[in-house]
């Protein structure tokens, strides 16, 4: 059974941490390199709700196993399930609460003909889209960090 949870952490945080990179450094800043502006957010809005199921999946699975592997070892990785933990949620509220949040206001913003109340929307997209930024690399630094705990088998 430990193995098997071993495989299932690991199989997890590699294909999470590895979506995340791929994604925000590759495949987001080609489409918007090759498309229009507004068809390339059209696109990268249909991935999101895909991008956000792996991370919602591979984040329950990583901290499930890692707990389960905590049980069977005895032996607590308090850090380790901390930042496990505080990953899960800021990738459910990312997709959650930020991505419709910004769905809606992109909504507004093709319905809105009046071009002040336009850039007024453009701008409140333009933080929720920080916000979600900052928080996603939060995401894959402490994954990274995982990683290289996971790498060292450091106890933490």
């Amino acid at each position: 059974m430990l193995n098997f949870l071993r495989f299932i952490f690991l199989t997890s945080l590699v294909v999470w941490m590895g979506m995340l990179i791929f994604f925000t450094f590759f495949v987001a800043p080609s489409i918007f390199k090759v498309l229009p502006r507004e068809l390339a957010g059209d696109l990268v809005g249909d991935i999101f709700p895909k991008y956000w199921m792996i991370g919602y999946i591979a984040g329950i699975l990583t901290l499930a196993s890692l707990i389960g592997m905590s049980i069977i070892e005895k032996a607590f990785p308090a850090i380790r399930i901390a930042i496990l933990a505080l990953m899960t949620a800021i990738t459910f509220y990312s997709g959650l609460v930020l991505f419709e949040r910004a769905r809606a206001v992109m909504v507004e913003v093709k319905a809105s003909s009046d071009p002040v109340k336009k850039e007024e929307l453009r701008k409140n997209f333009k933080k929720i889209h920080i916000e979600s930024a900052v928080l996603n690399m939060a995401v894959m630094i402490s994954g990274l960090a995982v990683v290289l705990f996971v790498s060292r088998n450091l106890r933490l």
